[in-house]
């Protein structure tokens, strides 16, 4: 397992819902890389709910989009928009008491599409929902020119 930086912090007005770790209102996501995922541990605060107690539904496709998102950034190695994102939901997901895994994986890659497997895990083990996205992923040149993608080692310390 590593750590993966978030270099994006370095951008003039980056603020993303999902990743900023200094967005108040946002989700505060930080990443971690594990063998052929990406992964994220989150730990849901009440005003993410619906229902109370429950895990509002568009946070979950957040959280499963943003995970897809930087398994395009790590092991796709460029940037990319999602293109089709199809979401399951299993159980509902308990806010208080819970800590939350997130993973997503490339299960194909064609042209310049990529197929990505995400899950939400609850603390019991439990897949509470999961999403089959897929992602246009930029030429590497056209993501570092036009998208503020770094470059790569940006992502991770120096050992």
């Amino acid at each position: 397992m590593r750590k993966i930086n978030n270099p994006f912090h370095e951008l003039q007005g980056y603020n993303c819902f999902a990743c900023c770790p200094t967005n108040e209102h946002g989700l505060q996501m930080d990443f971690f890389e594990d063998g052929e995922y990406v992964c994220a541990n989150w730990t849901p605060k009440s005003h993410f709910e619906g229902y109370p107690n429950i895990l509002h539904g568009g946070i979950q496709s957040t959280l499963l989009d943003e995970i897809a998102a930087w398994a395009v950034y790590i092991k796709g190695r460029t940037s990319g928009v999602t293109s089709r994102m199809n979401v399951k939901y299993h159980k509902p997901v308990a806010v208080k008491g819970n800590t939350l895994l997130l993973r997503a994986k490339i299960t194909e890659t064609r042209r310049r599409f990529a197929t990505i497997k995400a899950e939400l895990i609850n603390s019991d083990g439990e897949v509470c929902s999961e999403a089959e996205l897929v992602y246009y992923m930029f030429p590497t040149d056209v993501a570092k020119a036009q998208y503020s993608y770094p470059d790569y080692s940006k992502f991770f310390d120096e050992k």
